[in-house]
């Protein structure tokens, strides 16, 4: 995360820019256990992201396993085989898993906002990452938009497993490898919903943190007033 403070130049204008060196890598085991701060926090609702009410509705009536990893299978089947990766209409893009049981299509943000309600709701943490996908094919260009997908910790002293349960839905010949793995096609830039930034926002908490924020004079400036470009160039 960077702050940045300065002042516009003649014309209104201020401009930003960043670059990261990344090594990839696939995911293909069981993450870090996290800290039992991390656990009471992945535990909890988030704003859009209830742990109780319509959602758990997908599973009402349904015998669930006893163990976790099977537990967090039949969730993430649940979810895969009532949505469809879709992006008609509005209200898709904001992980708000009331309006996914209802839709049953979003995006990736919709997917794994439903998966971690259930999730959380069978007490199993759950945490929600986002950042950019980046092409399979080797060289340089430009990333159009965000992708996100989330991690569960199947019982205490496991470390966070990864599913991306929106590629799976796209592309049903992965199913199986996306719960439990993630390919190294991606890169993370922040893990959470309802983000309060450091320095503090103004503004209320960022439903989930991809695009730059920007304040002026104390106020926040409208996502479409800033012109963002993200470009990629593998060097090894």
């Amino acid at each position: 995360m960077y702050y940045v403070e300065g002042k516009a130049d003649a014309q209104g204008q201020a401009t930003v820019s960043t670059e990261y060196r990344v090594a990839r890598k696939e995911v293909i085991s069981a993450g870090p256990v996290p800290s039992a701060a991390e656990v009471e926090m992945y535990l909890k609702a988030d704003k859009l992201v209830p742990t109780e009410g319509k959602p758990l509705t997908l599973i009402q009536g349904k015998t669930l396993p006893g163990d976790k990893m099977e537990l967090a299978r039949t969730l993430y089947e649940t979810v895969n085989g009532h949505m469809k990766y879709s992006k008609e209409g509005t209200g898709w893009g904001r992980g708000d898993s009331n309006w996914a049981c209802d839709s049953k299509f979003g995006n990736c943000t919709d997917f794994h906002s439903l998966f971690i309600s259930l999730s959380r709701a069978q007490k199993m943490p759950a945490k929600f990452e986002i950042g950019y996908s980046l092409p399979e094919a080797r060289g340089a260009g430009d990333i159009a938009g965000y992708h996100c997908w989330a991690f569960f910790q199947p019982e205490a002293g496991k470390g966070w497993v990864p599913v991306d349960i929106s590629e799976a839905n796209k592309n049903p010949k992965m199913a199986s490898y996306y719960f439990g793995n993630l390919t190294e096609n991606r890169l993370t830039l922040s893990t959470g919903r309802d983000i309060v930034l450091e320095p503090a926002q103004a503004g209320p908490p960022l439903n989930f943190f991809i695009y730059p924020y920007a304040e002026v004079d104390g106020k926040a400036l409208a996502g479409e007033k800033i012109k963002r470009v993200v470009k990629f160039r593998d060097v090894e």
